[in-house]
């Protein structure tokens, strides 16, 4: 009698819990956004930059000049973008949907370049640091644009997901499904 009574109360507070502890779950999954940028893989790549205008016929002499420039690649991916249509929560299931990772830093520091050889005939004159300066800024155009073949961007996707999967392991989801963005990357 108890029960047939305060039957339709009991199912709206087990109702109400099961959504305040999926709710809960969801505040928790969210919390990733507040890390923002998660840098996943560095990379360090250093570029060989040869430069001679020993075909210039109007001078007279050999210039050459051999510098090597290292650059620091950082990529990840930016947890801020993630919304909570994002995330599906069934039970201890979870699909979550990542952003695609891209490039948060090529660093190239000063001290970096270096200039290995170089070589100048006595009627020559030797390079400028303007001269220098456009080389170095040739070699980091080159460097992003070898971002592709290196394969960072991938790698970065795929220590996110490790990452995030440990994350939700954690927080005591057992079946983990991530996923990434149907929206193609943007290059930074």
């Amino acid at each position: 009698m108890f029960f047939k009574k305060y039957r339709p109360v009991l199912l709206l507070v087990l109702f109400c819990t099961a959504c305040n502890k999926k709710e809960n779950q969801l505040q928790q999954v969210m919390a990733l956004q507040q890390m923002n940028d998660l840098a996943t893989v560095e990379y360090v790549v250093t570029k060989i930059i040869k430069a001679n205008d020993n075909k210039t016929w109007y001078k007279i002499g050999d210039r050459k000049i051999l510098m090597t420039c290292k650059a620091t690649l950082t990529a990840g991916i930016d947890l801020s973008k993630i919304t909570s249509n994002q995330v599906n929560i069934e039970g201890k299931n979870i699909t979550l949907t990542l952003p695609h990772s891209k490039m948060i830093a090529v660093n190239i520091k000063p001290e970096d370049i270096v200039e290995e050889y170089e070589q100048v005939d006595v009627l020559r004159q030797t390079f400028t640091g303007e001269e220098r300066n456009a080389l170095a800024i040739q070699a980091e155009n080159q460097i992003n644009a070898s971002i592709a073949e290196l394969g960072i961007l991938q790698t970065a996707e795929t220590n996110a997901a490790l990452f995030v999967n440990n994350f939700l392991h954690r927080l005591g989801f057992e079946k983990i499904i991530i996923r990434f963005d149907t929206i193609t990357p943007t290059k930074n």
